[in-house]
């Protein structure tokens, strides 16, 4: 067994950060720690739910029209944002039929 020696300004240094750290994940914690107690959607399910192309999917998050949540790069949905707009997407799904186009 190794014994290391460092100064207590060193020890301070190293538990603030560490305490920093700490209060950050507590903090991701409490944002997103829901995750897992509700079953959230990814971007391949919402897509099979609303009939649409990745494509449309990124125009009704960028237009604001379904909420999302990012993390580590990857799209998250609540189920009721997604149910709630399954109407509107059916709805411009008809318009643009009768106009001879697609979503």
């Amino acid at each position: 067994m190794e014994i290391v020696n460092i100064e207590a300004r060193t020890f301070e240094a190293m538990l603030s950060a560490f305490r920093t750290f700490a209060d950050r994940l507590d903090t991701l914690c409490r944002l997103y720690g829901d995750m897992e107690e509700k079953k959230w959607l990814d971007n391949q399910e919402v897509c099979l739910l609303l009939k649409v192309s990745p494509r449309t999917l990124q125009i009704l998050r960028d237009n604001g029209t379904l909420s999302y949540t990012q993390i580590c790069h990857k799209t998250y949905y609540k189920p009721g944002d997604v149910e709630s707009i399954i109407r509107i997407v059916e709805e411009r799904r008809k318009r643009a039929e009768s106009m001879g186009r697609s979503i």
